[in-house]
């Protein structure tokens, strides 16, 4: 098993140049490659302006902003990419016929022993490696937006993907000061956003009941299981709370819960309306500059509060 990863990344997008802040914050070094100069320059740019907000509230010094700068290198030659590469993280659009092409690819370009693995959110390894002669060595790893900031990655077996894969995914990415989980099975969405869409349609379905108003809604959440949630999961919470008394709740409350097969009305109505939410200005709320700054803020402050925590955790072992 190889102890010291060298990491490439297939796409500097979003997520790519996030995953390539978050291992260059653990101290390793980065390849990431972008489809072009512009994509490139993006990429660069976004990648620097996260690491100045990690600067602007102390979560490393001027040095250290520099150091991790110096350790992640964006490249659009594949090959300079590629070279000695031993894990390679795909962050490119979801598309599954895209994903299938380049890992097709990655499979004839790359030794055997080289790891391929997507961030894909919901699609399939084994799907992904359907054309690939080595799909033993194609795993899912996805980090979850924003990449550099939230600690679970979920690791997804396909049909063939080897134990050696699945550990030294583990490997790297607790050295990345990840929280690595590990889904045996393929399923859709995974697991974080099964429980996440589990909870986004019964909000869907109490506003379409009338029950409350969007930001009541949204502050339910909020101000009670949010609060909660990143101490106790559900089943540690439900242990804490008495099993007798969930099992009771759950008697009468499950048959009462929302089954719908599809997005409900009000979100239809929004996508329709080509309301799509922060990206063009209104969705459910209206996302003026000022609403769209103050949250993005407020959302990068929290999450930022909570790596603090976990750095200080890991200092202490």
């Amino acid at each position: 098993m190889l102890k010291n990863e060298r990491i490439s990344i297939i796409g500097s997008g979003t997520m790519g140049h996030s995953i390539a802040l978050s291992a260059s914050l653990a101290g390793l070094q980065v390849k990431v490659w972008g489809n072009d100069r512009e994509d490139i320059e993006m990429g660069k740019k976004g990648f620097s302006e996260k690491l100045q907000v990690l600067k602007k509230f102390e979560v490393i010094s001027s040095r250290e902003a520099e150091q991790i700068d110096d350790r992640v290198a964006f490249t659009d030659d594949l090959n300079e990419c590629l070279i000695d590469a031993t894990f390679i993280i795909e962050a490119i659009p979801e598309k599954l016929s895209l994903k299938q092409e380049w890992f097709q690819k990655l499979d004839q370009l790359c030794s055997a022993e080289t790891i391929l693995a997507s961030n894909t959110s919901g699609l399939s390894p084994s799907e992904i490696a359907l054309h690939t002669k080595n799909p033993e060595r194609t795993v899912v790893t996805h980090f979850w937006n924003p990449g550099h900031l939230i600690p679970l990655v979920e690791i997804v077996r396909g049909k063939y993907t080897s134990d050696d894969t699945v550990n030294r995914s583990l490997n790297l990415l607790t050295q990345m000061n990840k929280k690595p989980i590990v889904v045996q099975k393929e399923i859709l969405g995974a697991i974080g956003n099964r429980l996440q869409y589990a909870l986004f349609r019964e909000a869907q379905y109490i506003l379409e009941q009338g029950v409350a108003t969007i930001e009541d809604i949204d502050a339910a959440v909020r101000y009670s299981i949010g609060r909660r949630l990143p101490v106790t999961g559900p089943f540690l919470s439900a242990d804490m709370g008495g099993l007798d008394v969930f099992e009771s709740i759950s008697s009468y409350l499950f048959p009462d819960l929302s089954t719908d097969q599809t997005s409900l009305p009000e979100m239809r109505r929004c996508v329709e309306a080509r309301k799509y939410g922060q990206k063009n200005g209104e969705g459910f709320y209206k996302w003026t500059p000022p609403f769209s700054a103050q949250m993005n803020e407020e959302r990068e402050r929290e999450l930022i509060e909570w790596l603090k925590k976990d750095l200080r955790e890991l200092q202490k072992k």
